[in-house]
């Protein structure tokens, strides 16, 4: 199967290319454990093992969001509390006003989508918090406005404290993501001047696309800070380029390539000076050439090293 048909099978199906390490992979799986085990001891209690099942699906895929992607939008807490207690109330009120079970599941969860949009608090488990006030049996029925806070609320404070307490010793991610900007801020080291981009640029370019992004804006604007800095750097030598060491071209999409020097030969004449290389991610993979060092030079952008699943970059100005 050849590269570029690959990479389109890929974009369609949405795979994107991981960049997590291993242990912050780790570190999600093991709060996302230690989580549900709190919240399934406190939903036994008051609604019984068989309500739990229904009940604790929503707040496991709450913690997927609050400990995978703590800084996402869809994790902060307005939308943890705010998006499972509007659809806790949307869903008891179908639950006891209409009464095909059908109807008013369906019904309850378009409510609640609609809900969480408006009051700005998405978090897509709110979604099985309605659908389980609807179905979720007899135990959950006579809780009626009740589930709202045993065991809804109780279980959003329990998965709060958690990913708070657990998330904290890693400054890198912790949660709330106001508490992750603080960090940083106190480690930040003087900004290389960038082109800025107003505040109300950035809204109206948000506007455009019409549909919620799930990145914060501190975030974007951070990515936009580091590549915006990343591509002062990206003239190299002939001189850099070394046996053994892999570079990008800085291209996007199907364009971008990485290339491994795997032999040389050395000349006194440096237009005679020659690398042989192999593509080793990216468009051609594969596929190997001989350059000279300076043509070589000019396509490389700069060098990057295998980092977890991806490429990162190294050398000046890479920050690592």
């Amino acid at each position: 199967m050849s590269e570029s048909f690959a990479q389109r099978w890929r974009a369609l199906l949405g795979i994107e290319g991981g960049i997590a390490s291993h242990r912050e992979k780790i570190v999600s799986a093991v709060g996302g454990v230690i989580s549900i085990f709190g919240i399934l001891v406190i939903s036994q209690f008051f609604v019984g093992p068989s309500g739990a099942q229904l009940i604790v699906a929503s707040m496991g895929a709450s913690a997927v969001l609050l400990f995978a992607v703590p800084h996402g939008p869809l994790s902060q807490p307005w939308a943890l509390f705010g998006g499972h207690l509007v659809s806790a109330v949307i869903g008891v009120t179908c639950a006891r006003y209409i009464g095909n079970p059908l109807l008013a599941a369906s019904i309850a969860v378009g409510l609640a989508v609609g809900a969480m949009y408006y009051l700005r608090c998405i978090h897509p488990p709110g979604g099985a918090t309605a659908i389980s006030a609807v179905i979720g049996g007899p135990a959950v029925h006579a809780l009626g406005y009740q589930y709202l806070v045993t065991p809804i609320l109780m279980n959003a404070v329990i998965i709060f404290v958690i990913a708070v307490l657990f998330n904290y010793p890693f400054a890198w991610r912790r949660y709330p993501a106001y508490l992750g900007r603080l960090a940083k801020q106190k480690k930040a080291a003087p900004a290389e001047a960038y082109r800025s981009i107003d505040h109300a640029d950035f809204v109206y370019a948000l506007s455009q696309l019409d549909s919620f992004v799930d990145v914060s804006e501190e975030d974007l604007l951070n990515i936009y800070t580091l590549a915006t800095g990343q591509a002062r750097h990206r003239h190299l030598a002939p001189a850099d380029i070394r046996l053994g060491a892999a570079y990008s071209n800085g291209e996007q999409g199907e364009e971008w390539s990485v290339r491994e020097i795997v032999d040389e030969h050395r000349s006194d004449d440096p237009e005679k000076d020659r690398v042989i290389y192999k593509v080793v991610a990216g468009t051609g993979r594969r596929d190997t050439g001989v350059v000279t060092r300076t043509e070589f030079a000019r396509w490389a952008k700069y060098e990057v090293v295998r980092h977890g699943e991806g490429w990162k970059r190294t050398g000046p100005g890479a920050g690592i």
